[in-house]
């Protein structure tokens, strides 16, 4: 059973960093690209980045753009969402999830992802 656990997530202080994983199971993340996206109150879903099995960066949002990095350990096939200099604008739920379609992705949409995870609950607030 494919399945995509998100972690991590919490409350912190406007300025602070957080780590979110994505641990998968029943199918090689390796193999697969990975995107973090996010759904504010309120908002539609946002795609935050996105980054191919080989490694390569296909997408990174402008919100988050110097703050915010995506990246993978295959060995444990876990990804993971390094953010850093949250701002209250920031909070919201976060999902992880992974496509096996090659080709250009719809990392901003995330229209092109068929396993997502159940989300974490990010929240920055002082």
């Amino acid at each position: 059973q494919v399945q995509l656990v998100e972690s991590g997530g919490g409350l912190v202080q406007p300025g602070g960093s957080l780590r979110l994983s994505c641990a998968a199971s029943g199918f090689t993340l390796a193999s697969y690209t990975i995107g973090w996206f996010r759904q504010a109150p309120g908002k539609g879903r946002e795609g935050i980045s996105c980054m191919r099995g080989a490694g390569g960066i296909q997408y990174v949002a402008d919100s988050v753009r110097g703050r915010f990095a995506i990246s993978r350990d295959n060995a444990k096939n876990t990804a993971y969402l390094q953010m850093n200099s949250l701002k209250p604008d920031d909070t919201a739920v976060y999902y992880c999830a992974a496509t096996d379609l090659v080709g250009l992705i719809a990392c901003d949409t995330g229209h092109d992802f068929g396993s997502w995870g159940q989300g974490t609950q990010v929240t920055v607030s002082s």
